[in-house]
């Protein structure tokens, strides 16, 4: 896990914290948990959230700081609740902290990296894709696991035919596993 919390970064979810009435939790996904938890050198602009506990916090935090907010447009930067993802069903088990005790309000909370991959599948892009490429290449995984999690406790959730789900994870598994 990277220790550090860069610029733009730092500075805006400090602010955000301390305009926050009532401490939270955010479950990120994302390239700002690739880049932050895992060290994905690129920048990204908005940080992608699916689950936000305590829910009473959720108006709070799209206007103090969601997109078109006075802190984002600040910084340059934002906050994203993700209405649509899919996400391994166990993936809360394996949730991670960022930046423990930084911040009095806010716990950033990251999927470990297989649940991470498995929340990109539906997407599908070609920056999911460089995000799968690097994860596979800087965190020493094992393809049986990924698999292992996409059977059990994925695939049935996703949306339209069942081979689209498996064609991508064959793919994802031949050409960024076996390079690794």
């Amino acid at each position: 896990m990277s220790p550090d919390l860069f610029s733009p970064w730092r500075e805006f979810l400090a602010e955000v914290d301390s305009l926050l009435k009532e401490p939270c939790q955010l479950h990120c996904i994302g390239g700002f948990a690739v880049v932050s938890a895992y060290g994905l050198p690129r920048s990204t602009n908005d940080l992608d959230y699916i689950s936000l506990v305590s829910c009473n916090v959720v108006p709070d935090l799209e206007g103090i700081a969601g997109e078109g907010s006075a802190l984002a447009k600040k910084h340059k930067v934002h906050v994203h609740r993700v209405t649509i993802a899919t996400v391994p069903e166990d993936y809360e088990e394996r949730l991670t902290e960022l930046f423990p005790k930084r911040f009095k309000n806010i716990r950033l909370l990251v999927l470990d990296p297989y649940d991470l991959i498995l929340s990109k599948l539906s997407r599908n892009s070609g920056k999911d894709q460089e995000d799968v490429k690097y994860l596979t290449r800087t965190q020493q995984l094992d393809p049986n696991v990924l698999r292992e999690r996409y059977e059990n406790e994925l695939k049935y959730q996703l949306i339209g035919p069942p081979e689209r789900g498996d064609n991508t994870l064959k793919f994802w598994i031949e050409a960024y596993f076996s390079q690794s």
